[in-house]
């Protein structure tokens, strides 16, 4: 084991026991997708660094109720989607969602043609617009699935759901955004 890096598991363990600088390493390799996990649900950068600090520290005192040998990532995304959820409920907001994580890169090295950067960019502002329009589940289902990549396992863990509830919500999310977006 000596050279790679610690597992979230035995870090999460070690954390557990007190150890500080676990925690500091497990806040170091997910501090990235918290950030990104609140942005995507609150559409505010200032909410998500605030949902997704605020979700460390819960995380922190929550430690001894974690279960041991459980994956940290989705425990931790479900205290940072749930803070993220309660600051969106809370200051009412319905702002479109900026993403600035799906941004198209065009594949090898050719450059888009200035008329088909601005059609992307065009597809990219209605489809996000139609994903805003939206109920709140189904955002959270396709956000987690398709913006954050997450498993449908991570999903069901960060949304606190069956796995097959992910499935028919991303089934039913998918087809009323076809409906939003298709004529």
């Amino acid at each position: 084991m000596e050279g790679r890096p610690p597992d979230d598991v035995m870090l999460a363990e070690r954390a557990k026991r007190g150890d500080e600088r676990a925690f500091e390493e497990l806040v170091r390799m997910y501090q990235g997708i918290a950030f990104r996990t609140a942005y995507l649900l609150t559409g505010s950068a200032a909410d998500a660094e605030d949902a997704a600090q605020t979700g460390f520290v819960k995380a922190w005192y929550a430690l001894p109720r974690f279960r041991r040998g459980a994956p940290f990532r989705p425990w931790l995304l479900q205290i940072v989607a749930n803070e993220a959820h309660n600051r969106r409920r809370s200051a009412g907001r319905r702002e479109a969602l900026r993403l600035r994580s799906i941004a198209a890169d065009p594949p090898g090295d050719a450059a888009p043609s200035p008329e088909g950067a601005a059609l992307g960019r065009e597809r990219r502002t209605e489809l996000l617009a139609a994903v805003e329009r939206l109920g709140e589940p189904d955002r959270d289902v396709l956000t987690c699935r398709y913006l954050l990549e997450l498993s449908e396992e991570e999903t069901a863990a960060v949304l606190d759901v069956r796995r097959g509830t992910v499935k028919s919500r991303t089934a039913r999310a998918l087809a009323r955004l076809r409906s939003e977006v298709l004529p």
